[in-house]
């Protein structure tokens, strides 16, 4: 299983910027020993991002853009019972309303216990259950759906639209209408709840709606192994924290990164799959010579005119 690293690098200036006066030795190091295969992606406006689109390549799956099972499969780890039905993953979230644009806060900034994100859930299931759909709880900021339109449904991942304007984001696929009037419906509902009361007392930021994605039925794993995934760089990116998001990837290549080269210089096969905003590019050792290697080592561009290019 390759290690998959989201965020590897952005498209934010600031953040380029950050990236070129880093130091990353055993990045280098390790580049200078793999050989680039795989690259996948196109744009920064696809619903699905390059590092889950990496992660989905390594279970074996396929799916459009957008369509891939992530809440079945979230849904399973959480210990719900998918079946055959069609699932998708609401994250409870704050939708903060600008001068120009509505934007998605990360659900993690809700900071939402357990007791909160359970009675508010408990809050809009009728609105859900009166229209046939089936909810469960999976943890504070993942609720699961079930329902028959949620099946080949395309949905932008919440990596996409967190920060940004919802409007490029939301879905416009037929399929989406009910959706649509229930999100409506749970924003006028949550607006006068009185546990958004007690939070904004305390300067908590309200929960106001939803973001649907990781919608369809669950798919085989064909690979039993869990996947490698370190996204330590994600919430720093997110939040366009560059110094956050530095210190991130000194740690990522003091650790991980230096764990791959060791393996990598004892001969052992190694995968990395740096991911970015518009491309994933896989690396992987290769059989050359010792002068093959020396050669690359001295010809590799460095690490952020790589990374750069994600």
């Amino acid at each position: 299983m390759p290690l998959i690293v989201p965020f590897a690098s952005t498209l934010s200036e600031a953040g380029t910027h950050a990236l070129r006066d880093l130091a990353l030795p055993s990045l280098a190091k390790l580049l200078a020993r793999l050989t680039p295969t795989q690259r996948i992606g196109t744009d920064e406006y696809t619903l699905t991002p390059p590092h889950e689109r990496a992660q989905a390549d390594a279970l074996g799956w396929r799916g459009d853009d957008g369509c891939l099972p992530w809440a079945a499969l979230h849904a399973q780890a959480d210990g719900i019972t998918t079946g055959d039905k069609a699932w998708g993953e609401l994250a409870p979230t704050h939708w903060h309303v600008g001068r120009d644009h509505i934007s998605l806060a990360d659900p993690q900034s809700l900071a939402l216990s357990e007791q909160e994100s359970r009675a508010f859930l408990d809050a809009v299931r009728h609105l859900f259950e009166s229209e046939g759909w089936t909810l469960a709880f999976g943890a504070p900021t993942r609720w699961y759906a079930a329902h028959d339109t949620l099946a080949g449904l395309p949905c932008a991942s919440p990596d996409r639209v967190i920060g940004r304007n919802i409007d490029l984001w939301l879905p416009s696929h037929p399929q989406a209408r009910l959706l649509r009037r229930l999100q409506n419906e749970v924003q006028m509902l949550l607006y006068t709840h009185p546990l958004n009361d007690e939070r904004e007392a305390r300067g908590a930021l309200p929960l106001n709606s939803f973001w649907l994605s990781g919608c369809g039925r669950a798919q085989p794993v064909s690979n039993p192994e869990p996947l490698q995934v370190d996204d330590r760089l994600r919430g720093p990116a997110l939040a366009e924290d560059w110094a956050a998001w530095a210190d991130a990837w000194r740690a990522l290549d003091a650790g991980p990164i230096a764990d791959r080269l060791a393996r990598a210089q004892r001969g052992e096969p190694v995968s990395l799959v740096l991911c970015g905003e518009r491309h994933a590019q896989r690396f992987e050792t290769a059989s050359v010579s010792t002068w093959k290697r020396i050669k690359r080592a001295w010809q590799t561009p460095p690490v952020h005119t790589l990374v750069e290019t994600l």
